[in-house]
């Protein structure tokens, strides 16, 4: 696997959203900010969390309330970030969808212990063996790609790593830096070839079935259907 899951932080403080958003990348987490409920309901069009760390108190909303909304349309862990300790508080977050609540302040190591521990259970619940996206599937376990149930060229690892990162973060950008890190698992620094030479791959591959991998300057790059557009 590229990294250990995916997180959606919603945190309307600024400080705490970069700190916590750091900590858990740190611990090879692939995690999507969002300062606000409408920001993160952009998010959720097209991602996929794992699990959605959630504030209580936000500028256009309340978490509570927002669990609730869309509590029918992810399977995500729901872990609320919250000052409110009180009982019934605790009962409405948990009645209303909410798996999990940690109470402000908290130490990061809880954090962190918290969101592993939530990961672990997931993984043992609902292991993930394929990723589909349309008629684009990718055997996670044999590291094969089928495309409208016909296998295309078998992939290097890396090559596929990459894939995988692209289409799970699908109609996202991101940056050459950020695909190379997690993937290879260290900084890319002045070395791009290797990542150059894995995307010229997969868009060989994809290219016939309507897919591509295409790269915008000072965006990065972005999986998607050749007849999408993006400014």
């Amino acid at each position: 696997m590229v990294h250990n899951g995916t997180i959606l932080l919603v945190e309307d403080d600024k400080d705490l959203n970069n700190a916590n958003r750091r900590a858990l990348e740190l611990k090879r987490y692939a995690v999507h900010t969002a300062l606000t409920l409408a920001e993160a309901r952009e998010h959720l069009i097209t991602l996929q969390p794992d699990i959605i760390l959630l504030d209580v108190n936000l500028p256009d909303g309340d978490g509570f309330s927002f669990c609730d909304e869309i509590r029918g349309t992810t399977a995500a862990h729901i872990i609320f970030l919250t000052a409110k300790t009180g009982h019934e508080d605790i009962l409405q977050g948990l009645s209303g969808g909410g798996d999990d609540y940690i109470s402000k302040p908290f130490h990061m190591a809880e954090l962190l212990a918290r969101v592993e521990s939530a990961m672990r259970r997931r993984r043992i619940a609902v292991p993930m063996e394929t990723l589909t996206r349309g008629g684009l599937t990718l055997d996670l376990l044999a590291n094969r790609v089928f495309i409208n149930g016909e296998e295309i060229e078998a992939l290097p690892q890396k090559a596929f790593d990459v894939l995988f990162l692209l289409v799970q973060n699908e109609g996202k950008f991101m940056s050459a830096e950020y695909i190379y890190e997690k993937v290879w698992a260290r900084p890319m620094g002045e070395d791009s070839s290797a990542l150059q030479i894995a995307i010229s791959r997969l868009r060989k591959g994809l290219a016939p079935f309507g897919y591509d991998i295409r790269m915008v300057r000072n965006k990065g790059y972005v999986f998607t259907h050749t007849d999408s557009t993006f400014s």
